[in-house]
């Protein structure tokens, strides 16, 4: 299996969670990025197998390279959970050599019609998770994804204990996403935060990555000692092991929601040009724990899948979520 984003990674550890609990004698190996690795780690029955895009698994020799290399695992059948190019070639000499595969399907025609400005179908698609199940459900292997067990919260270093502090709810903020029009404002998020760090039981984490972000998350965090930027503090395996500790994580559109979801943590989703509905919101929430911009004032919402398109006039679409909302949200769910 190759995968890409770091959502989209992440949005296939449940399915692959229960996949292994519910089929004991299945081994799987997922192919993807080293950087990935963390995600799949105490998986029962599943090996990881590192994709290096950039040399040894470059270009279409390198492709045959990989599948050589997979070939060896004495494989069975092939699940395409990626449907790009490079996935597509792997998943061909698969079938070439008799093989079963299946590749996700991703449903674009649905996703065309939600987004569209012109006689929009506003109803929900599939999610990505029903589409995961549906390719092993082709390969022979029901899987049920109301029975899904999570990992049990992760044991903190004392260097993570003495950065966040004990015995404190913890509440994850992860201000940012890819695109800006999937981005609450920074005046209303410096709001939330400030009503949430008003209650001193409260330790606000803020995650995020890169100069610029972390030049914002600083900025929210300043003068507030129960405040704490989390970017570039700690290794990424860390980071993933503080979020399976997080009380709740309020998140946009974005990879944070994805990872939080696959860790078993509560979260809450703002939306802005994208929706729920395109099928990519975090897994086993409740949807009312995804805070939607005002379709009545922002008729043309969602405009985008992925929130890349850009609309006139709907730049401050997510200005119609309250702070009060978001809030509110927040400590219903602690």
């Amino acid at each position: 299996m190759r995968l890409s984003a770091m959502g989209d990674v992440a949005m296939t550890v449940p399915v692959l969670r229960a996949l292994v609990a519910q089929h004991p004698n299945v081994r799987l190996t997922v192919v993807s990025r080293p950087f990935f690795k963390p995600f799949f780690e105490g998986i029962p029955n599943l090996n990881f197998f590192a994709f290096d895009e950039k040399e040894k698994h470059k270009g279409f020799l390198g492709l045959i390279r990989l599948y050589r290399e997979l070939r060896i695992l004495k494989v069975d059948a092939f699940a395409d959970l990626h449907n790009v190019l490079r996935s597509k070639i792997v998943r061909n000499l698969f079938a070439i050599s008799g093989k079963k595969v299946a590749a996700v399907i991703k449903g674009r025609e649905g996703k065309k019609k939600l987004t569209r400005a012109i006689d929009k179908v506003f109803e929900p698609l599939p999610t990505m998770f029903e589409n995961h199940q549906l390719v092993f459900k082709k390969l022979g292997y029901n899987v049920d994804l109301s029975a899904t067990v999570f990992p049990e919260k992760a044991t903190l270093s004392v260097g993570i204990l003495n950065l966040i502090g004990q015995g404190k709810i913890l509440i994850g903020i992860a201000p940012f996403a890819q695109y800006n029009a999937k981005v609450y404002p920074q005046d209303l998020m410096q709001e939330v935060v400030n009503t949430l760090a008003e209650n001193n039981q409260n330790t606000i984490l803020l995650f995020g990555g890169g100069k610029n972000e972390m030049a914002v998350l600083n900025s929210i965090a300043v003068g507030k000692s129960n405040v704490i930027n989390i970017a570039g503090k700690i290794k990424f395996q860390e980071e993933l092991q503080l979020i399976s500790n997080l009380n709740v994580m309020l998140s946009m559109d974005s990879g944070n929601a994805h990872i939080a979801a696959m860790l078993g943590v509560k979260v809450i989703t703002l939306w802005g040009a994208t929706h729920p509905y395109a099928g990519f919101a975090p897994f086993n929430q409740h949807e009312n724990n995804a805070i939607i911009s005002d379709r009545k004032q922002y008729p043309l919402l969602p405009t985008s899948v992925y929130g890349n398109k850009i609309v006139a006039g709907y730049e401050d679409a997510m200005r119609t979520i309250r702070v009060e909302d978001v809030v509110e949200k927040i400590e219903a769910n602690l």
